[in-house]
């Protein structure tokens, strides 16, 4: 298969992203779309499709400790319907449970500033959801795309 793999994390102000290597081996973030409008979203997301060509989304879904949707999961979910209308692009989930707050550990132990950190957190968060799902491999359980 050819083309790359965004892994997006979203939440209600801002949507993380990050795309896999060629290879599908690490991720890199490229990046947080601050949320207006989904119209805007959309537009904004495209861009980022068309260069790197991608293949597959992987969306972050929030579940509560106990492996349920809460309304966050149920919000990721109805935005990954809107995407399948739009691109004709496969959407699987990774379980995020704690991706932010790794995410923040992460760069708070390699001593970032607060600002810095809180600039990067969302796609950081990206980062780690799409790097889990590279390390994981194409398993069955990531394969939820109802």
């Amino acid at each position: 298969m050819t083309g790359r793999i965004l892994g997006l994390d979203i939440g209600d102000r801002t949507i993380g992203m990050a795309v896999s290597d060629p290879l599908g081996i690490t991720a890199q973030g490229v990046g947080t779309i601050r949320r207006t409008k989904q119209k805007e979203d959309f537009a904004k997301l495209d861009e980022i499709i068309r260069r790197y060509e991608i293949r597959l989304f992987v969306l972050g879904l929030p579940k509560n400790m106990n492996n349920t949707l809460g309304p966050q999961g149920n919000k990721v979910k109805q935005f990954a319907a809107q995407m399948k209308k739009n691109w004709d692009i496969p959407v699987v989930f990774q379980d995020e449970r704690l991706s932010t707050y790794a995410a923040e550990q992460m760069m708070a132990q390699a001593s970032m500033h607060w600002k810095k950190r809180k600039a990067l957190v969302d796609e950081v968060a990206a980062q780690l959801i799409l790097q889990r799902y590279l390390d994981t491999g194409d398993r069955e359980e990531n394969h939820e795309f109802d």
